[in-house]
């Protein structure tokens, strides 16, 4: 009783005890459903696994049966069963890469036409992106409005900006064409722009028009994380703009833009819907980029074997290139830093 009393007197409660005076069980500690060694470091992994199970789903998979088909003469005849084809070996691949066959010289132009796409379309996207991020970094009445007109392009979807090109560029009732030589007279006649020659520039300008904006965007961001004292102490030595530029804004852009050059020619390396929008299945000589050569390859002459070689073929090169231009750049910042 006293302990009781003194207890109450405390503010405490009495410790509870059974009724022969030893103190109650205590409860066992709560069990988890995941094992101790899961639930400290395998759990990431664990929540991760949805993500993978797709990408294995809509991305493995689907390369994985392409692969394989690339092995098969699988043509129209054998579409309803392709698993009955026969084994064609190498032969689809030989047959790409024989250029001095039709089939090898045609993939091999097609080839020319999508680097000299790529390394156009890829870097004029960079320079006005990279230009545009720099001028748009002083602060001036109407920036912010000037940013969300330049990020307009990438914000449309991608069937809709190219659609509207295609109109831009008819011949007859193309807006570009009633400015051009109607308003200003620059041509002597009206220019056909989706095909002959003008198709390779119209393509171009299509999608470096589609894809700049990514690079201001990312060029922006990237841009924020350069101190101002670094500018105001090369003001105070005497740098002029370009000099600041040069050597200020370019090295401190240099990760960045290490990334974006990659994904930018990767993009466009495989760029399929403006060509495809553009011009449809059928795309002119001067625009014939390599995926609309592999899908005209497979769909319109149902030959799913050769097609599905060139397609290997041409994800071995984007590897290959991918390996290449990080090695490059990783021994670069390694020397940096070195």
């Amino acid at each position: 009783m006293t302990t009781t009393a003194q207890h109450e007197a405390a503010g405490t409660a009495a410790p509870s005890t059974s009724p022969s005076g030893a103190p109650p069980p205590s409860r066992p500690p709560r069990r988890s459903f995941l094992p101790d060694r899961i639930r400290r470091g395998g759990l990431p992994y664990l929540l991760l696994l949805p993500a993978l199970a797709l990408e294995l789903l809509i991305h493995i998979v689907p390369m994985v049966i392409g692969i394989a088909m690339s092995f098969k003469q699988l043509t129209h005849e054998y579409i309803r069963n392709w698993g009955a084809a026969p084994w064609a070996g190498l032969d689809n691949f030989r047959v790409a890469v024989d250029f001095d066959a039709p089939v090898g010289r045609a993939l091999l132009h097609s080839f020319a036409v999508t680097c000299a796409f790529t390394v156009l379309a890829v870097g004029l996207a960079w320079l006005l992106g990279v230009t545009a991020a720099i001028l748009m970094q002083d602060r001036f009445r109407g920036r912010g409005l000037l940013r969300a007109l330049f990020l307009t392009p990438y914000a449309l979807p991608v069937y809709t900006a190219v659609i509207t090109w295609s109109f831009l560029l008819q011949r007859d009732n193309g807006l570009v064409n009633h400015v051009l030589h109607d308003q200003l007279g620059l041509t002597g006649t009206a220019t056909f722009w989706l095909v002959g020659d003008n198709s390779f520039t119209a393509l171009v300008v299509t999608s470096v028009w589609r894809t700049w904006p990514f690079a201001f965007l990312m060029l922006t961001a990237a841009l924020q994380n350069i101190p101002q004292e670094s500018y105001e102490a090369a003001q105070l030595d005497g740098a002029g703009i370009w000099k600041q530029i040069r050597h200020i804004t370019l090295p401190a852009l240099r990760p960045v833009n290490q990334v974006l050059v990659l994904v930018l020619f990767l993009w466009t390396f495989n760029d399929f819907n403006v060509p495809f929008v553009l011009f449809g299945k059928s795309a002119p000589e001067a625009a014939d980029l390599i995926s609309i050569h592999i899908y005209q390859a497979s769909f319109e002459t149902w030959n799913f074997g050769s097609g599905s070689a060139m397609s290997v073929l041409l994800l071995l090169f984007l590897l290959v290139v991918t390996a290449a231009y990080l090695l490059v750049t990783g021994r670069g910042r390694r020397g940096e830093h070195g």
